[in-house]
């Protein structure tokens, strides 16, 4: 998906949260972000798989807080079952590994971390592997790629970084099929974090694809009641978007603010996942 397309869903999605209380028409949105109406129903529907009307409300309060309500369930349900999520069996199966505390001091050394820039549904990626996983996937757009480069670098400095755009191009395939659509797959993650944090994005591993979960459930399902801010602080630190999905969890308050690549983006993601979903679903039972 062009760089420009997403740029434009992102417009759409700052501007209706600025102007959301009086329901602009799709022509107007459109107009908003340079395409004629016409396009910008397309866009959207090549985008998430349905209209814009029924994209938004995805995001409405109503919605968001009856997801709420749920979540609590949901994941208690999921961690009974031991799975990542009820549609985790039709899904991807992520695995997450950390370093050992051997491997932290040694900082990367004697590591071959092959990266690669790819478009997604969300905006360019910078996403980073290695013989024991995925290390790194972050959104960024094109001119800040390089900054955040270095700060992988940086982040690694013992390891060799090889740019190898073919190694990573099918990872990044696999992962931005829309959920629904994907084959059965294992991924593995190796990541750098303190206990804590590692406990966080286990949990985050288990909320199920396109819901929505608190601050304080996640701190709840990791005996922590009290560590919701400590919560958020972990998933500011999570080095893989989207996998890790820390784009699920948002406030008691139903705000979806305080996301490392974006509010907007955030908010994309989600909407995406959770209409990619359903359309799936829609297309199974014929509706």
């Amino acid at each position: 998906m062009p760089e420009s397309d997403y740029a434009r869903i992102e417009k759409a999605i700052l501007f209706l949260q600025a102007h959301f209380r009086r329901q602009p028409r799709l022509g107007e949105i459109a107009s908003h972000v340079g395409v004629s109406e016409y396009h910008f129903q397309r866009l959207f529907r090549r985008w998430a798989g349905i209209s814009p009307k029924r994209f938004l409300q995805y995001l409405t309060g109503d919605y968001v807080e009856q997801l709420l309500r749920e979540s609590h369930s949901l994941l208690e349900a999921s961690l009974d079952a031991g799975l990542s999520g009820p549609g985790r069996l039709h899904d991807l199966m992520i695995n997450l590994h950390g370093v050992t505390p051997g491997e932290l001091k040694r900082q990367g050394s004697g590591l071959l971390i092959r990266y690669g820039i790819h478009p997604s549904p969300f905006g360019d990626c910078l996403i980073a592997t290695t013989t024991r996983g995925i290390c790194a996937l972050e959104f960024h757009p094109r001119p800040e790629m390089n900054e955040a480069l270095l700060r992988l670098k940086r982040h690694w400095p013992g390891a060799v970084f090889s740019h190898d755009r073919e190694a990573t191009a099918c990872r990044v395939k696999q992962i931005f099929n829309a959920p629904g659509n994907r084959r059965p797959g294992v991924i593995d993650l190796f990541v750098q974090g303190s206990n804590f944090q590692l406990k966080v994005w286990e949990a985050l591993l288990r909320i199920p694809a396109g819901q929505l979960i608190s601050y304080l459930d996640v701190a709840k399902s990791i005996g922590r009641p009290s560590a919701s801010r400590a919560i958020g602080g972990a998933n500011g630190k999570n080095p893989v978007a989207f996998l890790i999905p820390c784009h699920r969890v948002i406030r008691q308050s139903g705000s979806f603010s305080e996301y490392r690549w974006g509010t907007a983006r955030k908010q994309a993601i989600y909407a995406w996942e959770r209409a990619s979903l359903e359309h799936a679903q829609e297309g199974q039972t014929g509706v």
